[in-house]
């Protein structure tokens, strides 16, 4: 489900929330799909259950989990995505895009990869 690097820089809380993220953006996770409770997902990836609670926490506040006291956490629909995410992704993107422009890629291969990932073919 997920895997973790421990010579990458970023904070395992954040690799576990990114691959998540990733999860649920993909489909693999989909939306109403109970996650495995923290203890659960602590177990399994041999890490302090308190590192999985806060990249849970980080997914609910960012509109990705929602959690139902004594039930358990959950994928959020689609929906329920911060508008604060999106600007965020956008801000990425357009930074992104620019940085593939000035290095010769032209708009149509760009508007091609978009059309692509429309139609869930994967580059």
């Amino acid at each position: 489900m997920l895997n973790l690097d421990y010579r990458d820089a970023r904070p395992i809380y954040e690799q576990v929330k990114d691959g998540l993220r990733r999860l649920m953006v993909t489909g693999v996770i989909r939306e109403g799909e109970k996650l495995p409770s923290v203890r659960t997902m602590a177990s399994t990836l041999a890490i302090n259950p308190n590192t999985i609670q806060r990249a849970y926490e980080a997914l609910e506040s960012e509109g990705y989990l929602c959690s139902v006291p004594g039930k358990g956490s959950f994928a959020a629909p689609h929906t329920g995505v911060d508008q604060g995410r999106r600007e965020e992704l956008l801000q990425v993107f357009d930074r992104t895009a620019a940085e593939l422009l000035f290095l010769g890629v032209d708009g149509e291969t760009l508007w091609a990869r978009i059309r692509a990932m429309e139609r869930g073919e994967a580059q």
